[in-house]
């Protein structure tokens, strides 16, 4: 019997603004099953490990030597993984509710799906509009020119907004700020592909995922997310982005 339901991993980089939110709200809402987090931090010099290794006891802490990337560090703890399914988690994310139990309760009862996305908010209950199609130039192009109060018709495509959000129904695409898998799954696959740095990995992992299971988007859970759009305001992390995405499409052609 594995001694963990589920496992959960954070990455984080320089994150002291928000980890506190997010450690505290998973920690009080996981009360329904096994649960382990771990959290690899990429060499924070803003005090972030010394933080928590303060002040939760109860998280294993991982220490990285370099910053290989958000892939590189969540695949760290691939070996370490003995539980039925898996969570990987931004450092900017909360929880209100024991989504957890809620995720691994409804893949006990679908075991045809490998990966769940759940309802993803900014912290004021707004839905984020995010890619839940297989990623392509247009689209792309539409979510950078966004318009969130009325999104366009490839944006709309995009992120299936014409989907029925109320009940479950399958993606292509899942954001790699909150996910859930089946571990077993996750370690077939080999964790992320490690030469994503950051961007894309999540969506090259769901089309990986797509081969053999299901994608599937699960609006009964529901998490909060920051979501600062830095690579709109960084030119560094713009052309990391534009990096993955030139890799991804030479991937998937």
């Amino acid at each position: 019997m594995k001694p963990y339901t589920v496992t959960g991993c954070i990455v984080t980089h320089n994150n002291m603004r928000s980890i506190k939110e997010t450690l505290d709200s998973l920690l009080r809402n996981t009360a329904g099953i096994p649960f382990k987090l771990y959290v690899v931090d990429n060499l924070s010099t803003d005090g972030t490990p010394d933080f928590i290794k303060a002040n939760y006891p109860e998280v294993e802490l991982i220490i990285n030597t370099e910053n290989r990337g958000f892939g590189a560090g969540h695949n760290v703890v691939l070996g370490r993984l003995e539980s039925k399914y898996h969570a990987v988690i931004n450092p900017d994310i909360s929880v209100t509710e024991d989504v957890i139990s809620k995720i691994a309760a409804f893949l006990d009862e679908n075991e045809d799906i490998g990966l769940v996305s759940p309802r993803i908010c900014f912290p004021d209950g707004r839905d984020q509009i995010l890619g839940k199609r297989n990623p392509k130039l247009r689209y792309l192009v539409a979510s950078r020119l966004r318009n969130d109060v009325k999104p366009g018709a490839l944006l709309r495509e995009y992120a299936m907004l014409d989907c029925d959000n109320t009940k479950p129904f399958d993606i292509e695409n899942a954001t790699g700020c909150f996910m859930m898998l089946r571990t077993e799954l996750f370690k077939k696959l080999g964790g992320f592909d490690e030469r994503y740095f950051m961007y894309f990995e999540d969506s090259d992992l769901t089309r990986s995922v797509c081969k053999s299971s299901r994608a599937v988007f699960y609006p009964d859970a529901t998490v909060f997310h920051v979501w600062g759009r830095d690579s709109k305001k960084n030119m560094r992390l713009m052309a990391v982005q534009v990096k993955s995405m030139l890799y991804y499409f030479k991937k998937w052609r």
